[in-house]
């Protein structure tokens, strides 16, 4: 019911990638503790619910993010066996970097970054681009995926310097997704604001800087740019080079859960957002949402 008419959309992609921001665990006590419950926030999903991500056919999923260790090493153990068991592969533990799928003839690698404790880190960007060049050493196409950038309406725009949200530096975005591609990534998704950020293509290779907040439920708040998000279709050769796109518009009708925007609002929030902080971009993007070459 949460993923609901998109379930079929997200299932008949190729290649399809999402970042899970939390565990899945039944039961468990928290290992990390909230001083202050009205900015910080626990997530854990019913194991249960693990089944929905197979069915809309993901195949990669990061684990690198803020979230994933809000119950400790039982819910990380866990929510790893329930995606293995599913097929689904996942990265950006400390423990588990990056994961590898075959397709179609094609070996693709996977690595996630966040500057969170337990994840590969998206501030030590010279080892990161260590991992990456190994990935693209072996595999056809590489995926990379960060979760940083500050968080909210007031951090719609790439800044391209170091972003610190309540003390944390999480990274300069836009420095990090052009040093991956410099050293092998082919695809870039990045997610962790809860709003959408503009999208880039650099050395003929995608960067989508923030997906948003897509999927969620409960005590979220999703008014105005909280509340749209894109589903970003991205057509690639088979060297990773990029040929086209599509924005697929979404938005979260309290209390949660993600539905087709048929007003298409990310669209003019991504055209927007694009224009201003790229305004030298290769591509262009249509009031439908396609993504193109100029």
């Amino acid at each position: 019911l949460l993923l609901g008419e998109l379930s079929d959309t997200l299932a008949a992609a190729d290649i399809t990638f999402g970042n899970l921001e939390g565990s899945f665990l039944d039961e468990g006590q928290p290992a990390k503790k909230c001083r202050d419950t009205t900015i910080c926030y626990l997530f854990r999903m019913p194991e249960r619910y693990a089944g929905a991500l197979a069915a809309s056919g993901f195949d990669f999923l990061s684990l690198a993010n803020n979230h994933f260790g809000d119950f400790g090493l039982p819910s990380r153990t866990r929510t790893m066996m329930l995606l293995d068991s599913l097929g689904i592969r996942y990265g950006g533990l400390t423990e588990y970097p990056y994961s590898f799928l075959e397709r179609d003839s094609l070996l693709y690698g996977f690595a996630a970054f966040a500057p969170n404790a337990g994840t590969v880190s998206i501030n030590e960007t010279a080892k990161a681009e260590e991992l990456v060049r190994r990935l693209a050493d072996t595999c056809d196409i590489v995926i990379v995926s960060f979760h940083g950038g500050a968080e909210g309406a007031d951090h719609q725009h790439v800044t391209k310097d170091d972003e610190m949200f309540y003390t944390e530096n999480r990274g300069n975005v836009h420095d990090f997704a052009h040093r991956m591609i410099d050293a092998g990534a082919d695809v870039i998704f990045g997610h962790g604001p809860h709003i959408t950020r503009a999208v880039e293509v650099y050395r003929e290779r995608f960067i989508a800087y923030s997906l948003g907040n897509f999927c969620t439920y409960g005590r979220f708040n999703l008014t105005g740019p909280n509340g749209i998000a894109p589903i970003i279709k991205v057509e690639v050769d088979t060297t990773g080079r990029f040929i086209s796109g599509k924005i697929i518009p979404v938005y979260q009708p309290y209390p949660g859960g993600a539905r087709y925007d048929p007003a298409g609002r990310v669209i003019q929030k991504i055209r927007d957002l694009t224009a201003a902080d790229f305004p030298d971009a290769v591509i262009t993007i249509s009031e439908k949402g396609e993504i193109s070459y100029r």
